[in-house]
This record gives structure tokens, sequence and C-alpha cells, in this order.
């Protein structure tokens, strides 16, 4: 299939060779035995986070006991799942898995405490805040880095855009990323994107005291295919988690229903965005 998502490609091809196996009552243990492989590895590509060679992808068809049709099929899918997405250029090889998810997603929701989300930034705030965050960074790098913002925005204007819902802290319309200029420009263009019918943006204010989320930036990628998981991307100065057990998404669920009755509805939000981008005009 032209144009297949690589990304979606290997979860959709690991959800069903770990629905197969469990088909055939084989444990990860047997599977392994029989492909003559670490169970390791099993575990890698049936959660996706290790790409399948066809080969592979053909080997385990024939212990699952698959005829040739579905075998073609999935080796297809195997060989869709290696091809570039623009993503698989970006230099940081964790966050290539959220970017190529978040180009499928249906919805995404994101709560963040210090900063405008990336896809939801200007090309002058995400340079200051990427030098801010990492100030060693190469220019090259630093470019790239802001170029992958500017691409991920063309999902909010596509033919068929995901809803996108930004909950921010109200500590992000008053920290000072750069100057008074990119401050005042990037709130422009909040209250721009609040416009369009497929963003929503909402406060929370600092009135809304301790919460829920209080200290815990997150996005939850809601996924079209129902092969695929919704998804929750957090992270740290040290690594990016992803988590999508159903316990755990049920957890963020619950935060993010919180969070929307802590939070400013839309045009009050609006309004309140407005009011603090004044005073950067001074």
């Amino acid at each position: 299939m032209p144009g297949a998502n690589p990304t979606l490609r290997r979860r959709q091809l690991a959800g069903r060779l770990r629905e197969l196996r469990k088909h055939a009552g084989l444990s990860i243990e047997d599977a392994a035995q029989r492909l003559e492989c670490s169970t390791a590895k099993i575990s890698r590509i049936e959660t996706g986070q290790r790409g399948v060679i066809p080969r592979d992808v053909r080997d385990l068809c024939q212990i699952y006991g698959l005829g040739p049709a579905e075998t073609d099929a999935l080796m297809t899918m195997a060989r869709e799942a290696r091809e570039g997405g623009w993503w698989q250029a970006y230099d940081h090889r964790d966050f290539r898995l959220y970017l190529g998810l978040e180009a499928e997603a249906s919805a995404v929701t994101v709560y963040d405490t210090c900063a405008v989300p990336g896809i939801l930034q200007t090309e002058e705030y995400a340079g200051a805040i990427i030098r801010g965050v990492l100030p060693g960074i190469r220019e090259e790098v630093l470019r790239e880095r802001v170029d992958a913002r500017m691409k991920r925005q063309r999902l909010l204007h596509g033919e068929s855009p995901p809803h996108h819902l930004a909950l921010l802290d109200e500590s992000v319309l008053h920290r000072h990323i750069g100057n008074r200029n990119i401050m005042r420009a990037q709130l422009d263009r909040l209250l721009e994107l609040a416009r369009l019918p497929q963003v929503t943006i909402q406060i929370v204010p600092f009135s809304a005291g301790a919460h829920i989320g209080f200290n815990s930036a997150f996005a939850l990628l809601e996924m079209a295919d129902s092969r695929v998981s919704d998804v929750v991307y957090t992270e740290s100065m040290v690594r990016m988690e992803y988590f999508e057990k159903p316990a755990e998404l049920a957890l963020y669920r619950e935060a993010i229903g919180h969070l929307r009755a802590a939070a400013l509805d839309p045009p009050t939000s609006e309004a309140w965005m407005a009011e603090v981008n004044q005073k950067y005009a001074i």
C-alpha cells in the first residue's frame, strides 16, 4: 500500500503476530524455540519495539499454521514497516515512535505544565525552548528538531485532521521563552489555532491549586485503527516512556477528566490568553 505509515504497520503486524501465537496455543518461549531465537526477540517483535524482517514473518506464519494468502499479506506488511516516514530521519530514535503514531492518531490530548506543546509552537518559540533545554546542542541538530516540529503542524491542516485538545497550566502563558516578541507571537498562534474546529485549548488556572496531574505532563494518542492500542507518552530528562496497558490508559483518561473539569472552558481560556498576551506588547 503506497504511503503506508511504517510505524502503524509495525504495530499492526506486532498485534497480529501476537494474536496468531496465542491462537496457536504457543508461549513466547515455544515460538522462540521454533524460530531458533531468543524470547526477548519475540517479545520485542510482538510489542512493536523491534522491526521484523519478512523472512522471520514467513517462518512465524509457518509455525502458526497460516496459509499462503495471509502469509503474503503479513510479509507485505513487514516490508511496509521497514519503509521510511519523514520522521525516520529525526535524530532522536525514541521520539520517532511518537511522531509515527501522532501521524495516524484520530485524537491527541496533551497536558503540559511548563511549555506550549511542540505541535502548537511557532518556529521561534520552538528554537528558544530547545536551546534553553539543551544549551550545548549543535546548530544543525537544533535546526533539524525545529523543522520536525514545523512538519508536524501539517497534521492540523490536512483533509481529515485529528482533534487536538491542549490542556495547559497557566504557568505556560507566563513563562518567558525567548523574549517578549516571541511570547506575543506564540500566544497569537495559540489564539489563531484555538479558532480551528479541530483544536481545543483549555487553561488550567493557578486557582485550581493542587490537582491530579499537577506535575506530570503527558500526551494521550487515540488511534483510529482498533488493531493498534491507544498510547500515553511521557518524557523526563533521562527517558521517554510509552504506556498502553488498559489500566494505565484508564488512569490517564481519568486524569484528563479531572483536568478538563479544573480548566477554564474554551471561550474563557481564549479570553484569558488574549488578556495575558497584552502584557507582552508593553
